[in-house]
């Protein structure tokens, strides 16, 4: 069986069908009212957990809040209204759920979010894996009951689990808790470190194979590392080569001695690695095969560079960023650039191809840039803390600082500087447009976040105050009202970014009502004041959401029309290569 989740025009809603593998025909039921849900199949193959808002109806274009998800279990060639309601919060409406059954199959593990950071975890044990008594309510052992840090499973033999954890560890440890001693399954003092924390390296994901392995991924200085451990003891067997880039995925299980992993850089567009784990492939004696790669037509890849450098930030704290361009780039400040950044809720920004920058080197004899601020993962829990809800401007100044170093190193000129990102990121360019205008030529802002005094009214906005604060408290409102894109357009200047803002009418993550209101309040305070010279725009897509999915005709639309945006606003030639 494969059962597998649609959405309709971008919408975070999903429906789920049951397709039979053999056959290729789907079964009859379909599961809808999904979102913020994964999967997870019992070990008798005859039906899967998962995640609902039964009680909210909407395709995407509601603002109605997310709350009251529940944790149901489906037995296939059934109904959905007879799924069994496993668990609920009835007391606690703005929690979510996600489970995962162990490799054994007797363990039911539940994981409970109120928020965009750290979860509680709960477990269910099954007496028999294959004959599984799931009639109601399940009865829940505990392991974490309060929220503090990140829990994840990865791998157990009996009650021996081991999971990922950035508690009393920025860049995340692997541990192992005994959960055949319930009482002391609570204590943190009993756990104990499979795989410590790296002084510097952050431990992004790990996956259990060929019985007794675990594949780790890490993030050293923004690029990706892979390690094979010993999942009895956590040695260290060998580190896999890579270039400087990124791994987007591992792919590997316990009962195979396989492991594919993908890869991309800048300029790499993508390969799957392929890699056999016993032997060899463990010692470090056989080096990992190319499964698949993509290589675009015309695309010459040694035309290009990437370098790394680290500029200072406004409070002296070193930050990396990328510099992609032509070997043959001259620093004279007459290139344009792109800068972009996210710079929020732990996510790291990593290096990943886009044709959309190759455009821009090749067409417009630019450059890239991607500066890794802090409010971001990328050097672990405190990078992350070091930018959010008090500390959130220090994200806006490692921007600012950023655009600051490229013009004074000559790579670009506030004339030809534009800055781009997208939800979180949207609202790092909304902020910073605002505070120094003068410094950029154009912004670009995707289904951003503009309005901090309302976002956590629609939605799943809510859960963004871990991040932003809860702006229905004095000190978090007196802080988002200094940094809200909305309420700190200036009125009082001669020079603005030329402006445009993409939204979508089915983006039901962050809805399209900020960007609106922020292109009525950009229109009003500054639309006779700039003129013609600097356009305030707004591009709102139909069928569409936050991005996830979008369709390849959608994104090649998009990017044809910003860069008719900027190329208009930047006033720059389109050079057509041969």
């Amino acid at each position: 069986w494969f059962a597998y989740g649609l959405n309709t025009s971008g919408s975070d809603w999903n429906s789920l069908r049951i397709k039979n593998v053999d056959t290729g025909n789907d079964l009859p039921e379909v599961l809808t009212r999904l979102k913020f849900s994964n999967i997870t199949w019992t070990h008798d193959n005859r039906g899967f957990f998962y995640s609902a808002f039964p009680g909210i109806e909407g395709d995407g274009t509601e603002t109605t809040e997310c709350t009251y998800q529940k944790l149901y279990y489906h037995r296939i060639g059934t109904p959905q209204t007879e799924d069994v309601l496993v668990y609920e919060r009835p007391d606690e409406p703005n929690y979510r759920f996600n489970a995962s059954i162990s490799d054994c199959g007797h363990y039911l593990h539940v994981w409970t979010n109120h928020s965009c950071e750290y979860n509680l975890w709960h477990y269910h044990r099954f007496a028999d894996p294959l004959a599984p008594v799931i009639t109601g309510p399940l009865a829940l052992e505990t392991v974490v009951d309060v929220f503090n840090a990140d829990y994840y499973y990865v791998a157990n033999d009996g009650p021996r689990t081991v999971f990922r954890t950035n508690l009393h560890a920025s860049n995340f440890r692997l541990c192992v808790v005994d959960l055949s001693d319930v009482a002391a399954a609570r204590l943190p003092a009993s756990w104990t470190d499979l795989v410590p924390e790296h002084p510097k390296d952050v431990l992004e994901g790990a996956v259990a194979a060929a019985g007794d392995l675990i594949v780790a991924s890490y993030i050293r200085d923004v690029t990706s590392r892979v390690q094979l451990h010993r999942l009895a003891d956590g040695s260290l067997l060998r580190e896999l080569p890579l270039p400087l880039g990124n791994v987007t995925g591992l792919a590997a299980k316990r009962e195979q001695k396989e492991l594919f992993y993908s890869f991309t850089s800048f300029l790499i567009p993508g390969i799957v690695y392929h890699l056999v784990l016993e032997g060899e492939g463990v010692t470090g004696a056989k080096e990992p095969t190319v499964f698949r790669e993509a290589k675009p037509a015309n695309f010459d890849h040694t035309k290009f560079v990437t370098e790394q450098v680290f500029y200072e930030s406004k409070d002296g704290t070193k930050v990396p960023m990328f510099l992609v361009h032509k070997k043959d780039f001259t620093k004279d400040g007459q290139a344009p650039c792109r800068l972009y950044a996210y710079g929020g809720f732990n996510v790291s920004i990593k290096p990943s191809f886009s044709l959309q920058n190759i455009i821009l080197m090749e067409n417009l004899g630019g450059l890239f840039a991607l500066a890794n601020i802090r409010g971001g993962g990328e050097y672990g829990e405190k990078w992350h803390n070091a930018a959010k809800l008090e500390k959130k401007q220090t994200c806006f100044d490692d921007f600012i600082a950023a655009a600051e170093y490229l013009t004074k190193e000559r790579y670009t000129r506030s004339e030809k500087l534009w800055i781009e990102g997208g939800s979180n990121g949207g609202l790092l360019i909304g902020a910073v447009s605002n505070q120094r205008p003068e410094l950029f030529a154009a912004g670009i802002a995707h289904v951003g976040v503009m309005d901090l005094l309302r976002f956590h009214k629609f939605t799943i906005g809510h859960a963004w105050m871990s991040e932003y604060g809860n702006p229905e408290k004095e000190a978090d409102f007196r802080n988002l009202i200094r940094l809200s894109p909305l309420h700190n357009v200036p009125g009082d200047v001669d020079r603005f970014p030329a402006t445009l803002l993409l939204t979508a009418d089915h983006d039901d993550r962050v809805v399209p009502l900020h960007s609106f209101k922020l292109i009525a309040e950009l229109q009003h305070k500054l639309g006779e004041k700039v003129g013609a010279r600097t356009p305030l725009l707004a591009r709102i897509d139909t069928k569409s959401g936050h991005g996830f999915g979008k369709p390849t005709e959608k994104i090649i639309e998009e990017v044809a029309d910003i860069y008719s945006f900027i190329i208009n606003a930047l006033k720059l030639e389109y050079k057509q290569q041969q």
